[in-house]
């Protein structure tokens, strides 16, 4: 007897670390539903709307410029203290988002995981994406400052690692997705990590160079006369080094080394693949436990 042909046929996955990408691709449609849904429902009953996302950043290095550089007198160099604060914030963001949205898929989302068959990766693909979009008014933010701050005379420009300032974005988003992926999948099980997550983003940021300069960060960690040395705490946290490169590229000032590069880039991917197969492992059991 010959068998039927069937359209599609959903069967189980063969492979943990399995991205799928032609499936992806038949449901592109789903996938940009998605990210319209999350940048319009996100802010649809709110007053202000939109303007949330330049709120956000400009109060916050307003802040940071008061106390970190106003009180505490932490120079920048010849780069205005807000100038530097903003372009921190705005990189740092981007992974806050990213991670803080996606920590929560399996949770957030069950009733339409457990009715409806599509590919699962789709749904923190689509948060990742749709927060490149807060990303960009950010950064269209963070360029106006710029253009007034070069014509008041200061000496601020993008150096020739423009170019990777990509890279770095995508780097960003894919930490952000691999660390959500792992703590979504978490979730399920141990609901105490969603308020774990929150703290602990506040902690990261602080440690992550987001308003100070590395170097800086990484003195102060060191006591040569009770001979401790924290330093490691940065030169193993892959986010200061991508804030610290993004600032390097955008205002040229700072530094970074090789070492931070390599690390970062490994870092990354093991981070993505290992969240994806977590992630893939999960979908398939979560809705017993959520």
């Amino acid at each position: 007897m010959q068998r039927e042909k069937w359209l599609f046929e959903i069967s189980p996955k063969t492979s943990l670390i399995d991205l799928n990408l032609k499936e992806v691709w038949q449901y592109r449609d789903l996938l940009l539903l998605f990210v319209k849904r999350d940048v319009v429902t996100l802010y649809k009953q709110t007053i202000l709307g939109p303007l949330w996302y330049l709120i956000q950043p400009l109060f916050t290095s307003i802040i940071f410029t008061l106390v970190f550089n106003n009180i505490a007198g932490i120079s920048t160099g010849e780069v205005p203290p807000f100038l530097f604060n903003l372009a921190g914030i705005t990189i740092w963001n981007y992974f806050k988002e990213c991670l803080m949205a996606t920590s929560d898929t399996f949770k957030r989302n069950e009733a339409i995981f457990g009715k409806v068959y599509f590919p699962r990766v789709i749904m923190p693909m689509s948060i990742v994406v749709s927060n490149l979009l807060k990303f960009g008014i950010q950064l269209f933010i963070f360029s106006c400052f710029y253009i007034y701050y070069y014509f008041n005379g200061y000496t601020v420009l993008p150096n020739k690692y423009i170019l990777f300032f990509p890279l770095l974005v995508i780097a960003m988003g894919m930490i952000g997705l691999g660390l959500g992926m792992i703590i979504s999948s978490m979730v399920t099980k141990y609901r105490d990590l969603t308020f774990l997550v929150s703290f602990g983003v506040q902690l990261l940021m602080y440690l992550s160079a987001v308003m100070y300069p590395l170097d800086l960060m990484r003195e102060k960690l060191v006591n040569i006369e009770k001979g401790t040395n924290y330093s490691w705490i940065v030169d193993y946290n892959p986010i200061a080094h991508l804030i610290e490169f993004g600032r390097f590229i955008l205002l040229n000032d700072g530094n970074f080394s090789a070492f931070g590069i390599i690390y970062t880039v490994i870092f990354t991917i093991f981070t993505f693949f290992l969240g994806l197969l977590i992630f893939n492992k999960t979908e398939k059991t979560f809705i017993d436990t959520i």
